[in-house]
């Protein structure tokens, strides 16, 4: 066994353990009587710790990993939220460049709103397929955007994301050929360090072009405008997680070097007003779009959630009272149930219209007001997958942008840990020691990946469909399941608007809500 000589070392060795092992389990008597005393006698916060001490520790101690047990152990593919495994095991795989390729049939349950594609029985032939054809943007702009791809990463702030985060999308984006959105904080080096197109959102907080007065800087917005890679700039009235409530940056996250760039004080929590304080009407809003459009020569649009739609009414009624070329070039519609880092239940849970019922009320409102070639349309809010991808396009999308779908193809492993710094992939925290698992060069080919091969599906159901690229799509080409389990066509649950029809027929608000789905025919 072992030499005589090692013998008595290797029972010293022994001894010490013991002493330790005995120390330890003295130690832990110790530390448990203390917190059992602390509970029962001291502390009167909590009923179940003080009529079981210690013991009830233990319910909050599972509470807390409740949430990880169910995601990696009892959830099943198609249950978790806000997304499920199957969704998020798509993204990853596409990230990778892997196979997406499953057996044994389809495990996406049958009920009531899920999309349905109607293919074709002579499907558009590999050969006669054709690239989905650059759009531009802002036509009487000084410097109208031509963009490339229909899928583009969506407003992320840096200091909501982390440095590595930005620049692994940068590189990704530039890479793919598709635009990124700042988000509301300010525009970074790291936003162009890849060389990608960058689409500059103008907050309520105007982090990044405002004085010290939170006001609209227009020698920082020219400066901003001068950057080749800003391509346009996106005013942002609210977003899906919380519309009418302005941003939550916790104080932790306002760095030096945030605060630097988005010009606002180090290590104070920023709060954005919640809504832009200029704009108040559709002609205030339509003078902003301007002074920006004037100022920066560049396309400038808007992103908001619906709820009411009688504003949409008022601004395209303005719009033509003014002439097409005071029109936003763009609207960007974000879902009510929309991601963010921080936001209250309330808003995040209750408030707001869902994309299915906003994307096309927005784009029946545009097409109805004779505006459909003057304003594209920009759909936002949970779109990782082709099919939803496909839909919102089918619907009348010009282009669809994604947030979360792109955290996953960073890594993001869906932790809800977002807003509290402590993010385990390094995706939205700014501790160093977590930053350092996400290295930006091996992530941005992911970010590349996954757009690459989620426009490729898209594609390949057109090509089901019979049309030779995505933008062909139309409501026609899909079904929506009802309550019942049949299925309806979105041309018939959605009517396809006559261009101008709304400045003939009066507001649609002012009109019974069912005429359009009794009146006609699918």
């Amino acid at each position: 066994m072992f030499p005589e000589r090692l013998q008595p070392w290797l029972s010293s060795m022994i001894a010490w353990l013991e002493l330790g092992f005995l120390a330890l389990v003295v130690l832990l008597i110790l530390v448990a009587l203390a917190l059992w005393i602390q509970d029962r006698f001291f502390q009167k916060t909590h009923a179940i710790r003080r009529n079981f001490p210690l013991i009830g520790r233990f319910r909050y101690f599972f509470e807390h990993l409740g949430e990880f047990f169910r995601q990696y152990f009892f959830a099943m593919d198609r249950e978790e939220l806000p997304f499920n495994r199957a969704q998020r095991s798509w993204v990853y795989r596409a990230a990778k460049n892997l196979s997406n390729t499953s057996a044994f049939g389809s495990t996406k349950q049958i009920g009531a709103g899920r999309v349905i594609f109607m293919n074709c029985p002579y499907p558009t032939l590999e050969k006669n397929a054709a690239k989905t054809l650059p759009l531009m943007i802002g036509p009487h702009c000084d410097q109208p955007y031509v963009a490339q791809s229909f899928f583009n990463i969506s407003g992320m702030s840096f200091g909501a994301l982390s440095r590595p985060a930005v620049q692994a999308l940068s590189k990704g984006a530039a890479a793919a050929n598709c635009w990124m959105n700042t988000g509301e904080g300010g525009l970074s080096p790291y936003h162009l360090e890849g060389g990608c197109d960058v689409v500059f959102q103008i907050g309520t907080a105007r982090y990044g072009v405002r004085d010290s007065d939170g006001n609209l800087d227009d020698d920082k917005l020219a400066k901003i405008a001068a950057h080749t890679q800003v391509k346009m700039f996106e005013i942002k009235l609210s977003q899906g997680a919380k519309p009418g409530k302005g941003g939550i940056l916790p104080a932790a996250k306002v760095t030096e070097e945030i605060g630097r760039i988005r010009g606002i004080p180090v290590g104070e929590p920023s709060i954005s007003p919640n809504g832009q304080p200029d704009v108040q009407d559709a002609n205030s809003l339509l003078d902003m779009i301007a002074h920006v459009r004037a100022v920066t020569g560049k396309p400038t649009g808007i992103k908001c959630v619906l709820g009411s739609f009688r504003w949409l009414e008022d601004l395209f009624l303005a719009i033509h009272e003014r002439g097409h070329e005071s029109a936003p070039d763009f609207i960007t519609v974000d879902s009510g149930d929309g991601g963010t880092g921080a936001a209250p239940m309330s808003l995040m849970d209750d408030v707001g219209l869902y994309l299915a019922e906003s994307l096309p009320l927005l784009v029946d409102l545009r097409d109805g007001y004779g505006l459909t070639d003057r304003v594209r349309i920009i759909a936002s809010g949970k779109l990782i997958n082709p099919s939803m991808v496909a839909w919102a396009i089918a619907v009348g999308a010009d282009f669809c942008v994604s947030a979360r779908g792109y955290m996953f193809a960073l890594g993001c492993i869906q932790a809800l840990q977002c807003n509290r710094n402590t993010c385990p992939t390094g995706v939205t925290t700014h501790n160093p020691r977590l930053q350092r698992g996400l290295v930006p060069e091996e992530k941005s080919q992911r970010v590349a990946y996954f757009h690459d091969n989620l426009v490729k599906e898209v594609e390949t159901i057109a090509h089901s469909c019979g049309v030779s690229e995505p933008r062909e799509l139309r409501r026609h080409h899909a079904r929506m399941l009802s309550s019942n389990g049949e299925s309806i066509p979105l041309d018939y649950l959605w009517p396809q608007v006559a261009p101008g029809e709304y400045l003939t027929s009066g507001r649609p608000s002012e009109q019974p809500t069912l005429v359009r789905w009794q009146t006609r025919k699918p």
